[in-house]
């Protein structure tokens, strides 16, 4: 049994056909994890702040001392930057 078995399908890719903007970021989570970091970034740019903001998100959620919602709101804007920017470079640069 492997990991890529329990993998959530895409609903727009796999009804529209249409990649999504985190169309990738399982697969490329499952490479960071397997060390393959090169793949990783290459299938999903966003993989490594992503990762940051799931960080950020648990240990916001662990030390209820401190305030994580400045650097969260952060991590999220830069994450959705890379995301839009790797999207079109994607589909517009690669694909013609």
């Amino acid at each position: 049994m492997k990991i890529e078995d329990f993998m959530l399908p895409c609903p727009s890719k796999k009804f529209l056909g249409i990649e999504c903007f985190g169309c990738g970021a399982q697969r490329a989570i499952v490479m960071v994890f397997e060390g393959r970091f090169a793949e990783a970034f290459h299938m999903f740019p966003a993989v490594y702040t992503l990762l940051l903001f799931f960080g950020a998100v648990g240990i916001n959620f662990i030390d209820k001392k401190r305030n994580y919602g400045n650097l969260i709101v952060f991590l999220a804007i830069i994450n959705s930057i890379i995301m839009v920017i790797a999207y079109f470079y994607k589909h517009f640069f690669i694909y013609i």
